[in-house]
């Protein structure tokens, strides 16, 4: 089973979220709906932008907690390498 870190944004270069889970669809679905209360809800982070899979859960949850710590310049770095439409990706993956 696949584990991914994850971004979710209310708009292009707008507000991030940096999440991690197993099942990634339904992460964001739970995004959507609004049903992540807290920073999430607050931010209407709705759109996915950006994602990486992992193997292991450990491998996920490092990967997540280095990439929080990180500058919003770097953030922005990765997401533009990714994906530089800042599309929404969650058509991109069944899972």
């Amino acid at each position: 089973m696949p584990f991914y870190v994850y971004m979710m944004s209310n708009k292009k270069y707008g507000v991030l979220y940096i999440g991690m889970t197993n099942h990634l669809s339904r992460r964001v679905y739970e995004h959507r709906s609004g049903l992540q209360k807290g920073f999430s809800q607050k931010y209407k982070t709705k759109q996915l932008i950006y994602f990486e899979e992992y193997e292991t859960a450990y491998e996920a949850i490092v990967r997540e907690k280095s990439m929080k710590k990180w500058n919003r310049e770097w953030k922005l770095q990765v997401i533009e390498k990714f994906n530089p439409s800042w599309q929404d990706l969650t058509g991109l993956f069944n899972n």
